[in-house]
């Protein structure tokens, strides 16, 4: 799925998913934002694997593996 990191007009970021998915995550953010990368990840774990490497962060690490690493696929969300 398609996962996009947003920064708002105060410079605060939100990553979410992308379409209706992410919309209520984006409504939160202080108008305008800016679409500022993109990203296809299977899962929530390999999304957040990928944003922590852009955001130069290092490793992602979770407490709920058996959960955050099913994909989307296997949640019913694709």
């Amino acid at each position: 799925m398609l996962h996009e990191l947003w920064v708002d007009a105060d410079g605060l970021e939100t990553f979410c998913l992308a379409g209706p998915m992410g919309d209520e995550a984006r409504s939160l953010m202080k108008q305008p934002g800016t679409l500022v990368w993109r990203v296809e990840a299977k899962s929530h774990f390999e999304a957040m694997t990928l944003y922590y490497a852009h955001m130069g962060w290092g490793e992602y690490t979770t407490d709920h593996p058996d959960i955050d690493t099913q994909t989307y696929t296997e949640r019913g969300w694709e």
